[in-house]
């Protein structure tokens, strides 16, 4: 099912909701796609009673965009989807660019959000303790370090920047090859219009996020992959160690991508919560 939700400010999001299950998870997307839920993960979702939801997040898809919005401002659509869907509490899994916004909704959403999956993600900008960049493929970096220099020089970098590899390892390729083809799917529609929200995404990446990732209370698993050269295995190393509540899982041999192969042990964790 999708829906388009109406917000208090006047913008609308677009909304999905698989309406099976009856244990409901949002999926909150990477960048660029949009927010439809993911399919090679039914097959281990499904017997587990997982009901998937989701949102395009601002100038995604069918959501109104919504230039200069922070990390934290996620939360506030997801309670906003969560309460025209009729659900009172549920879990939270992103992955990439989503993984911010699913630990933005644990740590501003405690009595909601029962437990929380971030997936190849990453911290703040300026943690203490993180190089930040250390580990992370050039085109990456690049990409993020235009974003740095302000919303002119990062629209500068992306009206002239070739698709290139973000810096997915062999076994990325391979899954992209396979089941997680389906990427192709929620990335090309996401960028139909331009990429307006990508860079939206970007600086709000390597801006104050608005909420302290450590202040986390509800359980919280960390999945990377060891191998992962879009965001550094550092990130979520640095997150296992300064948040009380987080379980870290790291995959031998995996990267940003094939990492979602391992999904199947953290979606049990997640349903049992």
């Amino acid at each position: 099912m999708e829906t388009d939700v109406p917000l208090p400010d006047g913008r609308t999001v677009h909304a999905y909701d698989t309406g099976r299950g009856s244990v409901p998870v949002f999926w909150l997307h990477g960048t660029p796609n949009i927010g439809s839920p993911p399919v090679p993960l039914f097959p281990i979702s499904e017997p587990l009673g997982i009901r998937w939801l989701g949102y395009d997040r601002p100038g995604y898809g069918g959501s109104t965009p919504r230039p200069g919005r922070d990390i934290a401002s996620a939360a506030a659509d997801v309670a906003a989807v969560a309460d025209a869907l009729a659900v009172e509490s549920f879990a939270v899994v992103g992955h990439s660019g989503g993984a911010p916004h699913a630990l933005a909704c644990a740590a501003l959403l405690p009595d909601r959000v029962r437990a929380a999956v971030s997936v190849s993600g990453y911290v703040p900008y300026g943690t203490e303790g993180v190089d930040w960049f250390a580990g992370m493929s050039e085109v990456t970096s690049a990409a993020l370090h235009a974003a740095l220099a302000g919303r002119e020089a990062k629209e500068r970098y992306e009206a002239t920047a070739e698709a290139d590899d973000p810096g997915f390892t062999e076994s990325d390729q391979a899954a992209l090859s396979g089941d997680w083809s389906w990427f192709l799917d929620v990335v090309r529609p996401a960028l139909a219009s331009g990429p307006g929200p990508l860079i939206d995404d970007d600086l709000a990446l390597v801006s104050p996020w608005g909420f302290d990732p450590t202040a986390i209370q509800v359980p919280l698993f960390l999945l990377h992959g060891a191998d992962d050269r879009v965001a550094p295995v550092a990130h979520a190393t640095w997150l296992a160690s300064h948040c009380p509540a987080a379980t870290l899982h790291v995959v031998p041999a995996a990267g940003h991508i094939s990492v979602l192969d391992s999904a199947g042990d953290t979606l049990t964790w997640l349903s049992r919560r």
